[in-house]
């Protein structure tokens, strides 16, 4: 293939359809609306059901979004076997690490899996069977 050789692909090139810009151009006046009614008009609101009273307006209204709600990066400890013996787990190194990939409001460890490494471990929430099992294995919690 060579460059006087190119050519542009079957259907690429589509030109819009410019409604309303005069009759010769075949959707002028009423720009291919029809004639005069709702459907004319510039827009209908989504979920309108031409007057009748909407199904989201029907439906009772139900729970809240706490606005004081914390999300917590939940880590569990066979996740923490990654690291060697004696390290000092941080929450900015497990998120270096790729064990979570975002803080949220901080870090809770919790007891699922075998924890078999001796490691201090520095979290803002931690499950009581995590702290009684890191201890079992060597290793020292503290709360941030």
């Amino acid at each position: 293939m060579k460059l006087n050789e190119l050519q542009v692909s079957e259907g690429s090139r589509h030109v819009r359809n410019r409604v309303g810009r005069g009759e010769s151009s075949g959707n002028g006046k009423t720009a291919g609306r029809g004639q005069k009614g709702q459907k004319a008009r510039s827009k209908v609101r989504m979920g309108f059901e031409g007057g009748q009273m909407p199904l989201f307006r029907r439906k009772p209204k139900r729970g809240f979004t706490n606005i004081n709600r914390k999300d917590y990066a939940v880590v569990n400890l066979d996740a923490l076997n990654k690291f060697d013996n004696g390290t000092e787990v941080t929450p900015a190194l497990l998120v270096e690490s790729g064990i979570v990939k975002n803080e949220l409001s901080g870090i809770k460890i919790l007891a699922n899996g075998q924890l078999e490494k001796s490691l201090t471990v520095k979290a803002n929430k931690f499950s009581a069977s995590a702290v009684s099992a890191i201890e079992a294995a060597g290793g020292k919690t503290e709360v941030i």
